[in-house]
């Protein structure tokens, strides 16, 4: 079989760096104990390397040509690639309940929806590592006070401590993207249960970054009950300032649970 061909449908861009394809796959190196998941494997460039680490690993990938592509060329996976899209399948059953460790060249257009599945289920999921949009990455792992730092941030750091590791030029794709990308590292924190209710947890953080340029008392008004207002400091806070504490603290208040 010839090489398959990018979709861009998919958001496929191929890594042909054979130098960063090594670098990636060493970020499992973190979490030695897990097995390995690997979304979006395509012609193998990750696999390879992944394959060398001597673990349990998988692969997902969602396009029949790469499906095809993996079990001409990399017969030792026989078994383990599983031609489904990640979004949807059962995560509970790729390691029959085992915990496991995530990695890919995650498609970038559909990168934050995979993240947040990942905090779902991140009791299955302790550990995630690969390469993203360059943007993306930085919203991940930025810290309150800085522009970057949003919903994304709060929503996954609240589980996660993320680690932007390095940059990578998007001349190293086949395709080239037309954005940099970059490589992160998420790694379950303490918490094990929130200070508040996760749904309205969630629901307050999106609400309040929906207009992160106004003050909390603007852009949570419709949250609050008749009459209600917001304790200092927040009222005249903006979100981009807020902890992931003080949106539990937040969260609290609105739901009258002080």
């Amino acid at each position: 079989m010839h090489s398959v061909r990018p979709k861009k449908h998919l958001g496929q861009h191929f890594l042909i760096d054979l130098d960063i394809a090594r670098r990636i796959a060493d970020t499992v190196d973190i979490r030695p104990d897990l097995p390995i998941l690997e979304i979006g494997p395509g012609m193998g460039v990750l696999t390879q390397y992944l394959m060398q680490k001597g673990r349990p690993l998988k692969v997902v990938e969602i396009d029949r040509e790469s499906v095809a592509y993996l079990h001409e060329h990399f017969p030792q996976l026989e078994g383990n690639i599983i031609s489904d899209d990640f979004l949807r399948m059962d995560l509970s059953k790729v390691f029959d309940g085992q915990p496991f460790l995530l990695i890919g060249n995650y498609p970038y257009d559909i990168s934050s929806q995979i993240f947040f599945r990942v905090a779902e289920h991140r009791e299955l999921i302790p550990c995630c590592t690969g390469m993203i949009q360059h943007e993306v990455a930085l919203r991940m792992a930025s810290a309150p006070g800085s522009k970057a730092y949003g919903v994304l941030s709060v929503l996954l750091q609240a589980w996660y401590n993320i680690d932007y590791l390095f940059s990578v030029d998007a001349s190293v794709f086949n395709p080239p993207p037309k954005v940099q990308s970059a490589v992160i590292s998420m790694q379950r924190n303490g918490r094990n249960n929130m200070a508040c209710d996760e749904k309205q947890f969630r629901n307050v953080v999106k609400t309040a970054f929906n207009q992160r340029r106004k003050m909390l008392r603007v852009s949570l008004k419709k949250m609050l009950a008749a009459e209600q207002v917001l304790p200092e400091p927040f009222p005249t806070m903006r979100p981009e300032q807020l902890t992931i504490e003080q949106f539990e603290l937040l969260t609290n208040t609105i739901q009258g649970n002080r």
